[in-house]
């Protein structure tokens, strides 16, 4: 299906937008739950890359169609001014990529440090669950990258400002974002060679563990406002650990079907020989000493992997979603290190 955008789809969103905000700026709340269920919106099923075809008839409009999972997009020939709204996968390959949006997410209203590299010319156009569809618009992008996760009424919005591609939030689909972000900028070389290169890493790091973890229970965890939580086995990093490195899945991970609180006891009974934990300061904002808490906590300090020092905080940087490209290519060296030692 081939989805395309006029003018009189901006005038329209215009007058929404100052009807919505009645000129305060004020943001509409994009999916407030979206944290709270990594599951809860599907994904088309994945294909192994994002292909281009101009026909004729679009090159002389100065258009083309972009394939990717399964759905047409018509999309200007040169995308330019690309913005960025809830899509962290997009961020991370951006990042990757090495690719400057005109807009990007912003955390608590900065842009977080480990982007700076492609924010340089961006604008904040919102948090990641809040576009602020007033200033989308005054930048005028060629293509807007937003999120799987996203309500849609807030894609109907998004759709009238520029070209929209939601951009799947589900792991397996990291090749598919990858070579997205690179067709529409011209750098499908380089993305074909970073995932050749990610591969090859994959290869290495098996041959490198070798059987040393085949009896070894590894589980990660997110703190999220103070409470623990655990994710399915093909959300988060657990790709990496169970499908690409091909540790075993435990059972209450296997059991898991959306982002799922644990508590202490839980996480005690489980009893991890390996345990990986992610804390970001921005999502524990008014639980700033749960990091500490938890691993002070005596029942904790009985689990295997503590007694063994073998709990590794933030091996990479603690708000990378675990499935694009950029956290599978960091995770991957910076666990293989740690789980050799």
């Amino acid at each position: 299906m081939k989805r395309s955008f006029g003018i009189a789809g901006l005038i329209a969103l215009f007058v929404l937008v100052l009807t919505a905000c009645g000129g305060n700026g004020n943001n509409t709340p994009a999916n407030g739950a979206a944290n709270a269920a990594e599951t809860a919106t599907a994904a088309p099923a994945a294909t192994a890359e994002a292909t281009a075809e101009a026909s004729p008839a679009a090159a002389e409009a100065g258009t083309r169609t972009i394939e990717y999972l399964g759905e047409q997009y018509t999309v200007p020939a040169s995308a330019e001014r690309i913005v960025i709204t809830g899509a962290m996968e997009a961020m991370e390959d951006a990042l990757v990529l090495d690719v400057h949006p005109v807009g990007a997410i912003t955390f608590s209203g900065e842009f977080p440090e480990r982007f700076a590299a492609i924010t340089d010319k961006a604008e904040s156009i919102g948090e990641k669950t809040e576009p602020n569809f007033e200033t989308i618009l005054k930048l005028k992008p060629d293509v807007i990258l937003g999120t799987t996760k996203f309500k849609p009424e807030v894609v109907e919005q998004l759709k009238k400002i520029a070209p929209l591609i939601q951009v799947s939030h589900i792991a397996s689909n990291w090749e598919a974002n990858l070579n997205l972000m690179a067709e529409l900028t011209g750098k499908q070389e380089q993305a074909a060679a970073e995932i050749a290169k990610y591969q090859a890493a994959l290869e290495s790091a098996k041959a490198e563990l070798g059987e040393k973890l085949k009896d070894q229970k590894v589980v990660a965890v997110r703190i999220r406002a103070g409470q623990m939580f655990i994710f399915p086995a093909a959300v988060f990093v657990n790709p990496i650990l169970y499908n690409d490195l091909g540790l075993s899945v435990p059972a209450e991970v296997g059991a898991a079907k959306a982002q799922e609180g644990i508590s202490v006891e839980q996480l005690a009974s489980m009893n991890p020989d390996i345990l990986f934990i992610q804390f970001a300061s921005d999502e524990n904002a008014e639980t700033a000493t749960a990091l500490e808490d938890l691993q002070s906590n005596p029942i904790i300090q009985k689990i295997n992997a503590m007694k063994n020092n073998k709990t590794f905080v933030n091996v990479i940087d603690p708000l990378s979603e675990g499935g694009p490209a950029w956290s599978r290519i960091h995770f991957l060296q910076a666990a293989v290190g740690q789980l050799n030692k």
